[in-house]
């Protein structure tokens, strides 16, 4: 199997290479802003840039769509950017697919629901609440009406091993592991499900292996708010010293509405595939310490 990977430098995409190639598929990933070793340039706002990977040419089997704007923040005061980062790159990807006749895997995330009775089922009525929800869920509405067998993936709150260290498990823990002082203002009323990178890419082959295709949540057992997620993280640093404030979303007058009672039920995915194991945060927290 070949594949290319658009985002191979963040966190999905490098995991998803690395795991790919252990498993002995022919991997392609490419970067934009933040090059990466072993990653190829490629701007898919830019199509006919010289610099350019000719993707084309490589012929993969498989393209997956890592690339997006995820600070939600941001994309709700520039929502032209987000489009342009997210729906724009996705027609792109969607071009770059139908050139290749490859299958296309889009990366999608639980902002694409409103958050009031979830966490949420691949069949839930979507009702995206901010900038950024709403350019994903035309992204992967896009995907699936223009290219048959596309495969998408809805994720939230994802951590694991990155080279940046940019989620929001690996900042605490490397503050931690620094001896620096931590002050959090947390969330108490916005809740999710945290799934490992690492996970993802697994549950990525074996759903491409058997040629699986429509939307998969992908996502672990646990369910909790960021204080919860910080407070675990804490447990495995006794020593460290931090501030944390548990705040209403209200008062933490965030730019972006956030699906408070949001978060991804992996039912769908448990039942084709019962003996998959999914990582905990604690087995995680226990590999990296």
């Amino acid at each position: 199997m070949k594949v290319f990977i658009l985002g191979a430098s963040g966190l999905v995409g490098s995991n998803c290479q690395k795991y790919f190639e252990t498993q002995g598929w022919n991997v392609t990933g490419s970067y934009f802003s933040f090059p990466v070793p072993n990653a190829v340039y490629y701007n898919t706002l830019d199509p006919n840039n010289s610099k350019n990977y000719d993707i084309i040419g490589w012929k993969p089997d498989v393209i997956v769509h890592c690339g997006a704007l995820t600070n939600v923040d941001y994309c709700e005061t520039h929502e032209s950017e987000s489009y342009q980062q997210t729906v724009e790159s996705t027609k792109q990807a969607i071009s770059l697919a139908r050139q290749c006749q490859a299958r296309l895997v889009y990366i999608s995330t639980d902002y694409v629901f409103d958050g009031i009775s979830g966490p949420y089922r691949e069949n839930d009525a979507t009702n995206p609440i901010s900038i950024y929800g709403k350019h994903k869920l035309e992204a992967e509405q896009l995907s699936i009406s223009q290219l048959k067998d596309t495969l998408v993936l809805r994720i939230t709150n994802v951590y694991g091993d990155e080279i940046r260290g940019k989620n929001f498990v690996a900042r605490i823990v490397d503050q931690c592991k620094k001896n620096q002082a931590l002050t959090l203002k947390l969330p108490y009323d916005q809740y999710a499900t945290p799934v490992n990178a690492w996970d993802i890419a697994r549950a990525m082959f074996i759903l491409l292996q058997d040629q699986k295709h429509g939307i998969y949540h992908i996502a672990s057992t646990e369910y909790m708010n960021r204080v919860e997620l910080a407070s675990r993280i804490l447990l495995y640093f006794p020593q460290a010293q931090y501030d944390l404030q548990p705040l209403s979303t209200e008062n933490l007058k965030q730019q972006a509405a956030r699906p408070l009672n949001g978060g991804l039920l992996k039912i769908k995915f448990s039942n084709e595939y019962p003996n998959f194991l999914f990582n905990s945060l604690d087995n995680y927290l226990r590999s990296i310490i």
